[in-house]
């Protein structure tokens, strides 16, 4: 009697275990964009964008803690509104970008602060110097995509970091050492 209600038991409890694995989630880099901005020498805030990047999340709905989260962009993505400032960021005064130079993000831990929010702490490697950064996440929302038919995650997130840090500090104080990011990323489920 007793061995059937142990057998039960452990079906129940791999079928759970099974059930609470991660789930794969792909960017959508149509939707998917990093901003930042800096003081310009006390006269303006000055704006430039990442987009068309790619990533993944690997989602845990149960245990949000469990989840983890990768990005790359590709320093070319970066979009700043002006060629030459394009130009100039892209040379050995700041980035010195080759085709195939990228930042990266990847997260080393998750801190659930709240129904829909977390601290997401990762490897943020700027020029081949990486630093841990913490992002204040917040999840928009996870649901089916009205026109895509599938699961689809929707998450908003800030930090603030130190372009000197990551060896791209050229002209600092003067143009601001600050940077204050927003990023704001949808993911669909992997097929």
């Amino acid at each position: 009697m007793k061995l059937p209600l142990i057998a039960a038991a452990l079906a129940a409890l791999v079928a759970t275990s099974a059930a609470a694995a991660p789930e794969k989630y792909i960017l959508d880099n149509s939707h998917s964009q990093v901003v930042f901005s800096y003081n310009h020498l006390g006269f303006s805030t000055t704006w430039t964008m990442f987009s068309g990047f790619g990533g993944e999340i690997m989602f845990d709905a149960d245990a949000p803690a469990s989840s983890t989260v990768s990005v790359s962009m590709p320093l070319k993505s970066m979009y700043t509104g002006w060629e030459k400032r394009f130009e100039h960021f892209m040379s050995p005064d700041f980035f010195d970008a080759k085709d195939d130079s990228t930042i990266s993000f990847t997260s080393t831990g998750i801190e659930v602060t709240g129904e829909n929010t977390a601290l997401i702490t990762g490897d943020l490697v700027i020029n081949g110097v990486s630093n841990s950064v913490v992002l204040d996440a917040v999840l928009n929302q996870a649901a089916e995509h009205p026109m895509a038919g599938k699961p689809w995650l929707g998450f908003n997130a800030t930090t603030s970091l130190l372009r000197s840090d990551f060896g791209v500090g050229k002209f600092a104080p003067y143009i601001g050492d600050e940077l204050d990011v927003m990023i704001s990323i949808e993911a669909m489920k992997a097929e």
